[in-house]
C-alpha cells in the first residue's frame, strides 16, 4: 500500500511537472510583423510574412528555446519601388533570404491561462549578424490556442544596414516594430 501511496505521488508530480512544459507553434498565415520607419516626409508602414515559427518553454524554471523565422524578401510597404530598393540595397534579400530571432530565457510568469507579460532574451539575426535583443511580450492562452504581442525598437543602422535617406528624404536610423504572434499549445 505505502509503495502505491509513493507511485501515486510521483505520478501526479511528473504531470505536474510535465505541465509546466509546452510547446508554441506559430500560425504564420495568421502571424506577422509590422514596421514603422519614420521620415522626413511621411509615416512608411510596412509587414513582413511570418515564415516558421515554433517556441518550447518551461514556466517553472523561465527557460524558452526555438526559432521565428520571417521571409526578409516579403516586406510589402505600399510602395513597389521603395520595396524594390528596400530588398536589394538594404536587406540583401539575395544573401540573406531570412530574419530570424532565437528566445533564450525570459523573465516574468507565464499564467497556465489567461494573460501575462514578460520580458524574452534572445538572438536577432539581420543580414546574417547575430544581435542581442529583448522583447517585451503582452501573452494571452486560452486552452490550445494563444497569441503573443510585442514592440521594440530595431537600431538597424547601428547593426550595418543602410539607411535609405536620399536628397531630402531623411529616414531614421531606427524602426520601430509590431509583433503579432498566433498560434497553438501543447504540452
Amino acid at each position: 500500500m505505502k509503495a502505491f501511496s509513493v507511485l501515486a505521488v510521483a505520478i501526479v508530480l511528473s504531470h505536474a511537472g510535465y505541465a509546466q512544459h509546452q510547446s508554441f507553434t506559430l500560425n504564420p498565415d495568421a502571424s506577422e510583423v509590422k514596421i514603422k520607419l519614420n521620415t522626413t516626409h511621411e509615416l512608411v508602414n510596412g509587414i513582413f510574412r511570418i515564415q516558421s515559427g515554433s517556441i518550447e518553454f518551461d514556466r517553472s524554471t523561465s527557460h524558452i528555446s526555438g526559432l521565428i523565422v520571417v521571409a526578409a524578401g516579403s516586406g510589402k510597404t505600399g510602395n513597389d519601388s521603395r520595396d524594390k530598393k528596400m530588398n536589394k540595397d538594404i536587406l540583401k534579400v539575395d544573401q540573406f533570404t531570412t530574419v530570424s530571432f532565437v528566445p533564450k530565457t525570459y523573465n516574468g510568469t507565464i499564467a497556465a491561462s489567461g494573460d501575462s507579460t514578460i520580458q524574452v532574451s534572445g538572438v536577432f539575426t539581420l543580414l546574417g549578424s547575430p544581435h542581442d535583443l529583448i522583447v517585451p511580450l503582452q501573452i494571452h492562452m486560452d486552452g490550445s490556442k494563444a497569441t503573443a504581442k510585442g514592440q521594440f525598437v530595431v537600431p538597424y543602422v547601428q547593426w550595418g544596414l543602410k539607411n535609405p535617406s536620399f536628397l531630402i528624404w531623411k529616414a531614421e536610423n531606427t524602426v520601430n516594430v509590431d509583433l503579432s504572434l498566433t498560434g497553438t499549445l501543447k504540452n
